[in-house]
């Protein structure tokens, strides 16, 4: 693999944990349970951005504005029935202007290129929505 960039984080502590940046741009409290910020949050947020990014790169394709454009990720933890833990995602995606069509064309190209969607392929459920404006 040719590395393009690397970022390294690290997590410290206990019950009150941390998690740091070695550039210290992001510096988070971990503590679940507590009004801070939990490991699927940050899940959560980086698929978020990651998706953002890959729409972006095919929205320049499809020549398509990306001004108020959003993508929002809820990640669900679970358990099966057998008792193993399971994750799925669900990713809303919000692309004004934009026809139907090309919209879901856009949403699953940025799927086959998001760093997120092709690590956690066959692993967990993802679910992609086009969002649509109420008068649509």
């Amino acid at each position: 693999m040719k590395t393009l960039y690397t970022v390294t984080a690290t997590t410290t502590g206990g019950h009150d944990r941390n998690v740091r940046t070695d550039d210290g741009v992001l510096d988070l409290e971990l503590n679940k349970g507590e009004e801070k910020t939990i490991a699927e949050q940050l899940f959560a947020a980086g698929y978020s951005a990651s998706f953002f990014n890959a729409l972006q790169e095919v929205a320049k394709e499809h020549k398509v504005a990306m001004e108020d454009a959003s993508v929002t990720a809820s990640v669900d933890l679970g358990e099966t029935e057998e008792g193993d833990r399971e994750m799925s995602v669900n990713l809303d995606v919000y692309i004004p202007g934009v026809d139907i069509e090309t919209g879901e064309e856009m949403i699953n190209e940025a799927h086959e290129i998001c760093t997120y969607s092709w690590a956690t392929r066959d692993n967990i459920d993802i679910t992609l929505n086009l969002m649509l404006d109420e008068d649509e």
